[in-house]
């Protein structure tokens, strides 16, 4: 099938027109590649970290050192995604997307040396974003983080769950 620029390409997922070099705070959610529960599982609604997952924690942690605009909050691992929110402390540095991109490339260059697959790819293409607006909004994506691996049976991420997404 030859290439048609109208009908191949693939549309962005960000809001369109804005700034995402702009100081805030940020939801984030990354997914595992084919959603394979490949950072741990859960055990009594507690997250057990395989050493893939420990590799994530680590290279998630060390995101604030590597870019001194960022500070971390909330977090999670579950099985086959991360959730956090990220807060930018100034305007104009590295956009959002650098940040991901960084963590992304860091975690699976050490997932793949550890599974000695070179190049297999670790997370989906993209992430999902939600630009957190106002404190209720804060709140409210903060103990979603926290209480989600208690309601990793009925999540849409989960394996044996129908996804919207």
């Amino acid at each position: 099938m030859k290439y048609n620029p109208y009908k191949h390409h693939r549309r962005s997922i960000r809001l369109q027109g804005y700034d995402y070099t702009q100081a805030g705070l940020y939801f984030i959610t990354i997914c595992i590649w084919q959603r394979e529960c490949l950072l741990g599982h859960v055990v009594n609604s507690t997250v057990e970290l395989s050493h893939y997952g420990q590799v994530v924690l680590y290279n998630w942690k060390i995101i604030a050192k590597k870019f001194r605009n960022v500070e971390l909050g909330e977090f999670v691992i579950m099985p086959n995604h991360i959730h956090g929110v990220i807060k930018l402390i100034e305007s104009g540095n590295q956009p959002l997307s650098e940040v991901i991109r960084s963590f992304k490339t860091s975690s699976t260059r050490r997932i793949n040396q550890l599974r000695e697959s070179i190049g297999v790819p670790v997370w989906q293409r993209n992430y999902y974003e939600h630009i957190i607006r106002n404190e209720e909004s804060f709140n409210r994506i903060c103990e979603y983080i926290i209480n989600n691996p208690l309601s990793w049976e009925q999540d849409q991420l989960h394996p044996n769950n129908p996804s919207k997404w």
